[in-house]
């Protein structure tokens, strides 16, 4: 007869149900107090792994090493219920397939570049045209679709640090790029995302996170009651392809105009061609700003959670985007259904797209010897 092992169990609570962990491999898991677990395989046969941040008020963040994504923000409403509010997927297998960025870190060059194509130096460089006609967000295998290496020696319970390699023209891009994401998850339920990087030939850079929010913690729900903020008195109109035409315009007596609060819908279906060109918010606001500190962007506001979100940032725009591509062919967490049309917004923080094509945007050209570092701050709290 087989002597049975001893068993323990921790348990773990949340708002939908118990769960349970044997103690042994919860302590196994643990790495500086901060939870690691298997979060599958890829095709290839590489082994992804999830970590959980945890902050003393409660809140938890789940981030997995394949894109460096958020795929779980869990944080309280105003009767202390804590909900997840980012869009995301209970496998790894969902993340293979061809989604919307989902929580992801973008890069090496966020947003779009008009034609894949740009210059330094007078030496032209093709970019994957994969978004109609121009480049976005990295190419057919950006930043989201790679796997990041975990610093655990300098991680801890409330702070993850990820690193990626990029090699020369990987995406066509030149230059070795050394890229450095870190998570804080603060005790005061804000979330810091730092990037530095470093490369060994002239190369751009333009590096943001990509989570979609939804504070009422019910994805099935849109966002269009939220109350949204913008620090922006200017934002940069598109064209038909949603690349910048150039222009600065003035937000003033336009749909575009959030430096006072108000609902995401107020507006959203006003007759505006710039609406009309991406199906409703989807652009890059210039943000009033500080220099080299990390200054008010935007805020989101969910008047029945009482959930306030409020984002900080070093770089010069946020690109507020109202989910108008979401069609309900991708699955909620938990099996409650799909994510329909503008079940979640982005506010991506990031220096502006096409900026290589275009001299009178702020540069995101980065030399050898040079440091890129950027931050943003989500701050989660209730009122």
């Amino acid at each position: 007869m087989i002597p049975l092992k001893p068993f323990a169990i921790n348990v773990v609570f949340s708002e939908e149900a118990f769960y349970f962990y044997p103690l042994e491999d919860w302590r196994a898991e643990n790495i500086g107090q901060m939870r690691k677990k298997s979060y599958g395989f890829t095709s290839e046969g590489e082994e992804i792994f999830q970590y959980t941040l945890k902050s003393v008020a409660g809140a938890e963040i789940e981030i997995i090493t394949f894109g460096a994504r958020i795929t779980s923000c869990k944080v309280p409403d105003k009767n202390k219920r804590f909900k997840k509010v980012v869009l995301g997927f209970d496998s790894l297998s969902d993340y293979l397939k061809e989604n919307p960025y989902f929580g992801a870190i973008v890069g090496r060059f966020g947003n779009r570049i008009a034609n894949g194509t740009f210059s330094l130096d007078g030496k032209e460089y093709s970019l994957a045209q994969n978004n109609g006609g121009n480049h976005l967000h990295g190419g057919n295998k950006g930043f989201d679709n790679v796997i990041w290496e975990v610093d655990e020696a300098n991680s801890s319970s409330n702070e993850l640090k990820l690193s990626y390699f990029s090699y020369d023209m990987e995406e066509g891009y030149p230059g070795n790029l050394e890229v450095d994401v870190t998570y804080s998850l603060k005790n005061d339920n804000s979330l810091e995302v730092s990037y530095e990087a470093v490369t060994d030939k002239k190369t751009i850079v333009n590096l943001t996170q990509h989570s979609y929010f939804n504070l009422s913690g019910n994805f099935s729900e849109d966002i269009l009651g939220h109350e949204v903020k913008i620090n922006a008195d200017k934002f940069l109109p598109v064209d038909q392809t949603q690349i910048p035409t150039g222009e600065i315009r003035e937000v003033e007596n336009t749909p575009f105009d959030f430096r006072k609060a108000k609902l995401i819908g107020e507006n959203i279906e006003d007759e505006n061609e710039q609406l009309k060109r991406s199906f409703g918010f989807d652009h890059c606001w210039i943000l009033k700003k500080a220099e080299n500190t990390a200054h008010f962007a935007a805020s989101s506001y969910h008047k029945e959670s009482g959930r306030l979100l409020e984002v900080f940032t070093t770089e010069p725009g946020v690109q507020f985007y109202s989910g108008n591509f979401l069609d309900g062919t991708l699955p909620q967490k938990g099996g409650k259904g799909t994510y329909t049309r503008r079940s979640g917004f982005c506010f991506e923080t990031q220096h502006f797209p096409d900026s290589p094509n275009q001299r009178h945007f702020p540069s995101v050209e980065l030399n050898p010897g040079e440091k890129f570092s950027s931050k943003t701050i989500f701050k989660f709290s209730v009122k």
